[in-house]
């Protein structure tokens, strides 16, 4: 099953995995599941980093490559398709990354993993926790 991972969730899996939930870490661990890591993710990664909100993110940051590497997971660019569709939603959240990793999601037809229950909301997402 090809798995897209929220911000927090792919941050925790390589930097606090104690704080994932076991269906999580079975998920990630499982060899059959691919992990896909959207380019939304480095990018709220890094406007929370300079921002003073998230300083535990520097080192991911750093190296963002090598650490997806060592997750196993595969990096997926963003495209006007997923961007359009985010603007299209019919959904009254107003985040800006959590509207393109909603559409991402629902376009690709992956379930999101993530423990933001506002994306039970989200239309045509499913999300695992």
């Amino acid at each position: 099953m090809r798995l897209l991972l929220d911000t927090h969730i792919f941050l925790w899996a390589v930097c606090e995995p104690t704080k994932l939930s076991q269906r999580v870490v079975d998920l990630l661990t499982d060899r059959d599941n691919e992990l896909v890591v959207s380019a939304v993710v480095p990018w709220e990664l890094a406007i929370k980093f300079h921002s003073g909100k998230l300083p535990e993110a520097e080192p991911v940051l750093a190296d963002f490559g090598s650490t997806l590497l060592r997750l196993g997971a595969s990096s997926l660019p963003i495209t006007h398709s997923h961007t359009l569709h985010a603007g299209h939603l019919t959904w009254a959240h107003r985040d800006p990354f959590d509207r393109l990793l909603a559409a991402i999601a629902a376009l690709e037809g992956m379930p999101l993993v993530s423990t933001d229950e506002v994306f039970d909301q989200a239309p045509g997402l499913r999300r695992i926790w």
